[in-house]
């Protein structure tokens, strides 16, 4: 596909880096129930490219692969038996449930039970190791890549609002509020809504992925993303624990500011909603202090919505 970059300021070329990720990641692949186990044993064909582009302060993430693997199979009596697994639309403009996995057993081979065993286990086992893939690809190769900042200005412009910037959201003593242990305070609730150009799927990934959050954020961040487990964006400005996870679905956070009061803790609801080729993301704030809510709607649209946007490429549709 002949992609244009005219207007492109900055590319990095992926593509030997991905040959050897995706290699990694498919040999990994193996499966196994009653009766035997199967594994990838070959990438035989990696035809593609891949590459990130940095337009206008935007990461954007180009990929198309068109990928060839074995798969051998040992049955419990000890037979092999080898087939075929055929990719051929791994790209950014296919969402990962889209993704077309072809399994087959060689033609000189008998029939074999674990024939099916491949088409059903091992093909969503090669469906997540190319998810992980992309998720790598916007994670660990982007690493020392000149990232937009958090607002999406470049270093120059960032420095001359640094005054601004550091009375609002998330900067350092920006809240109004001073910390009163055991007073009840005023609270509020509210929703906010954005869409998003990518699946549920890879939208969840991202909040509980504590490399993604990183990216997203530009700062150092702790996430256990696990239910229970806490996290740390932001320098610390911002920490919480996850109190609900439905994969794809929905999660339920305790989440709060430093500069709120202690132990205060507003109860976030992160809904995730498929709209076909998009997913809306509907976010249920509950306990908000009443002085902080302009304060953590504008956090969540700039830092979270934008920022996620910026780093991943979930904005705009490229034609």
């Amino acid at each position: 596909m002949n992609r244009n970059t005219n207007k492109i300021k900055t590319e990095r070329d992926a593509t030997n880096w991905s040959s050897d990720k995706l290699k990694e990641l498919l040999l990994a692949v193996r499966v196994e129930n009653e009766e035997g186990s199967c594994e990838v044993t070959e990438v035989s064909k990696m035809e593609g490219e891949a590459s990130i582009n940095n337009r206008k302060g935007k990461l954007i993430f180009f990929y198309e692969w068109t990928l060839k693997m074995t798969w051998t199979g040992t049955s419990k009596s000890g037979i092999k038996y080898k087939g075929n697994i055929e990719v051929p639309n791994l790209s950014d403009e296919n969402d990962m449930d889209d993704l077309d996995i072809s399994v087959s057993l060689c033609k000189d081979e008998p029939k074999t039970p674990l024939t099916e065993l491949m088409k059903k286990e091992g093909a969503k086992k090669v469906r997540l190791a190319l998810g992980d893939y992309v998720t790598s690809l916007k994670t660990e190769f982007t690493q020392g890549m000149i990232l937009p900042t958090a607002n999406g200005m470049n270093k120059a412009q960032a420095s001359q609002s640094k005054a601004k910037s550091e009375k609002t959201l998330i900067a350092p003593g920006g809240s109004s509020t001073t910390p009163n242990t055991g007073v009840k305070i005023p609270t509020c609730k509210f929703t906010v809504k954005e869409t998003f150009l990518t699946s549920p799927e890879e939208l969840y990934r991202i909040f509980l992925n504590q490399e993604m959050v990183q990216a997203f954020t530009h700062s150092a961040a702790v996430v256990d993303g696990d239910k229970g487990g806490k996290f740390r964006l932001m320098e610390g400005n911002v920490c919480g624990e996850f109190l609900d996870l439905v994969p794809e679905e929905k999660i339920v956070m305790k989440w709060r500011y430093k500069t709120w009061p202690c132990e205060h803790y507003a109860t976030i609801t992160v809904n995730f909603i498929n709209r076909s080729h998009e997913t809306e993301l509907k976010v249920e704030c509950k306990g908000v202090p009443v002085s902080e809510e302009e304060r953590t709607r504008q956090g969540w649209q700039r830092y979270y919505f934008e920022g996620i946007k910026q780093t991943f490429g979930y904005g705009a549709r490229l034609y």
